[in-house]
């Protein structure tokens, strides 16, 4: 009788492990924490746009819709950028609309990062912006931003930059900092790239979340950005729905067609009924222009919380994450820290560290305030306690 036995394996990422947002949140249940660890909202979306959904299943739109997306949907997409960002895209050969903004990343770097390429990506980042590059045969560069204010270090970001350099990819707002690169940053990032041929991949995703007056300074704003870059977003996260897992890409043309050569063969396209609702949804702009005053509203709440416990908030320009320096608390490294929080205060927090290739210690632990005000306030009671 021949064995039976599974082959071995030489793994694509040797090095990647469970992700620290999955050991978190699955100690947050463990020991009934309020998970303020990972990114998403524990509150509904508007039901209008269930609705909107609903009404294109019982309409029929249940099969599968243009590779590249609904056309309706990439349109809006195209008006929606027009008019924020000054740049218009052609919906037909310049929109892509994706499952999620993590397939738009890593179907970006597959696209475009061969092997040997290097890329260079801004410390601390998302956690998938790496394995995306070495499943591609890339080199990853890592560039640290400022500590404590997360800001970029163009003569850094220079030195980096050499002749295998294929992309750099730029997240703002940024997560897990929360700063907002400002206009003079992004032309400062335009007048370095120009006269290289480095592609620029912009995760914009938390586009919408802007705090204090100041704008989302798109690369689609850019047009020396423009004409080089991936810029990604999220409806998931403009629009409460994280578990629908849609995005969208806009490029120029000749990146465009590109991007959709490896679209097709790892995705080949995205849920039809949600693309429909979202299209109709989108016909109002309200939603996404609200955005900055409803999440700066939980901000302020979360912060004016945290000023009466001994947690130091850092800035907090954008996203829904604020950072929180906890030296006067504890002198653990951050995830024994945020383990300790998680079982012993029953909050969940993220290590800052987490987000550096082999940790970077500086005593600063990442809260998520897309909560209802009832979970901030239940939060903070616990917090004030230590």
């Amino acid at each position: 009788m021949n064995e039976i036995r599974t082959p071995a394996l030489a793994s694509r990422l040797p090095a990647v492990g469970t992700t620290i947002f999955t050991v978190m949140s699955a100690l947050s249940t463990e020991h009934g924490a309020v998970n303020l660890g990972q990114g998403f909202p524990d509150f509904d979306c508007d039901p209008a746009l269930v609705r909107c959904v609903a009404g294109a299943m019982e309409q029929g739109h249940n099969q599968y819709p243009p590779m590249a997306g609904l056309p309706a949907l990439r349109q809006a997409v195209a008006d929606k950028m027009g008019a924020l960002y000054g740049h218009r895209y052609d919906p037909a050969s310049e929109i892509t609309i994706t499952a999620g903004a993590t397939q738009a990343i890593l179907t970006a770097v597959l696209c475009c990062v061969h092997p040997g390429d290097e890329v260079i990506v801004l410390e601390p980042c998302y956690d998938s912006y790496v394995p995306n590059i070495e499943l591609a045969g890339g080199r990853v560069v890592r560039v640290a931003l400022t500590p404590g204010s997360f800001r970029p270090d163009f003569d850094k970001i220079a030195a980096a930059i050499g002749p295998e350099t294929r992309a750099i990819i730029v997240n703002t707002p940024h997560n897990p900092g929360a700063a907002v690169w400002t206009r003079a940053e992004m032309q400062r990032l335009a007048d370095l790239l120009a006269g290289t041929e480095v592609l620029l991949i912009a995760d914009e995703v938390y586009e919408h979340m802007v705090y204090d007056g100041a704008p989302h300074v798109s690369a689609a704003s850019i047009p020396e950005l423009a004409a080089r870059a991936f810029v990604v977003s999220s409806f998931g996260k403009t629009y409460h729905v994280t578990g629908w897992k849609v995005g969208y890409v806009a490029a120029p043309a000749a990146l465009t067609a590109e991007f959709r050569k490896v679209h097709q063969f790892n995705v080949f396209t995205v849920n039809t009924p949600v693309q429909h609702g979202l299209a109709q949804y989108m016909a109002d702009p309200r939603p996404y222009l609200d955005l900055p005053a409803f999440y700066q509203r939980k901000r302020d709440r979360f912060r004016a919380g945290l000023a009466r416990t001994r947690l130091r908030p850092l800035p907090c320009e954008g996203t829904y994450f604020q950072g929180v320096d906890y030296s006067a608390v504890s002198p653990l490294p951050e995830a024994e820290f945020c383990k300790w929080l998680t079982r012993e205060i029953g909050v969940a927090a993220v290590p800052l560290s987490a987000f550096y290739e082999g940790g970077f210690e500086q005593g600063i632990a990442r809260l998520c305030f897309a909560k209802r005000d009832a979970t901030l306030d239940q939060a903070l009671q616990r917090l004030a306690g230590i």
